[in-house]
């Protein structure tokens, strides 16, 4: 008698762990998955509680830069919702990866110089006053392929210190090293979008690029063409876009769309 009730709650515990597995199994898939530009990093980490009660999912989040990730979309990678830059968005739509009609502009960033947290701040209010602060650095850093890096490079050469410059520039790969060797002291000057400068602990935003040279970053979101729960992400880019979430987009320097 005692050997068919130990074999019964054997066979009870194995059925329970029989319904248990499945319910974690759907609850792993029923995660969003995101690629996200580091541009909108501080954002999504601060919203990202109010993300999840918003569109009733866990939500997965990988960070990179938009190339990055672009490459990684190219490459097979799996996503529910993908914030990259307009031109890339728009590039996977016409690829099939983005399902049409799904696309929003999400917020835009400045670009913005930083130094080592207690350093001296330059002048770089006027774009006579920060030709001169490019000049006198001992070094200016960014990242290789971020968004900013085209627009850095074309400052340059309107204020004609494009050859003067090069020597100084360190280009890093690793995302957020730009601004981690300003905190360190590796590099002196680290110009980025200012929404990946106000996170980053032992660095201090110097100000936006002046008005004459500035240039926004617009990120964009889209649903991925074979989403495995398209309501849920574009859920999720709704909540984004409203009006909930416009006070961290701008407490975290960056504009809502």
């Amino acid at each position: 008698m005692r050997k068919r009730w130990i074999v019964a709650g054997l066979a009870a515990v194995n059925i329970g762990f029989f319904f248990l597995l499945p319910r974690e199994a759907r609850a792993q898939s029923s995660a969003v998955r995101v690629l996200s530009s580091n541009g909108i990093k501080a954002v999504m980490e601060e919203l990202l509680p109010q993300c999840e009660r918003a569109i009733g999912h866990p939500i997965e989040i990988q960070f990179n830069s938009a190339a990055v990730l672009k490459q990684k979309i190219d490459a097979g990678e799996a996503f529910d919702v993908a914030i990259l830059t307009p031109v890339l968005i728009d590039d996977l739509i016409q690829q099939g990866k983005i399902s049409t009609g799904t696309r929003s502009d999400i917020a835009r960033a400045g670009i913005g110089i930083a130094v080592r947290a207690g350093a001296r701040k330059p002048d770089i209010s006027t774009p006579a006053a920060l030709k001169e602060a490019l000049l006198h650095a001992k070094s200016i850093t960014y990242a290789r392929v971020g968004a900013s890096r085209t627009y850095i490079e074309k400052m340059y050469e309107r204020l004609g210190i494009a050859d003067a410059v090069r020597g100084k520039i360190i280009l890093q790969d690793a995302s957020g090293r730009p601004q981690t060797s300003v905190a360190e002291g590796a590099a002196e000057m680290v110009i980025t979008l200012i929404s990946e400068i106000l996170p980053v602990p032992g660095i201090e935003l110097v100000g936006p690029l002046p008005a004459e040279l500035q240039t926004y970053i617009t990120l964009a979101a889209g649903v991925g063409a074979h989403a495995h729960n398209a309501e849920a992400a574009q859920a999720l880019i709704r909540f984004l876009t409203g009006p909930a979430a416009a006070p961290t987009f701008k407490a975290k320097g960056m504009e809502p769309r």
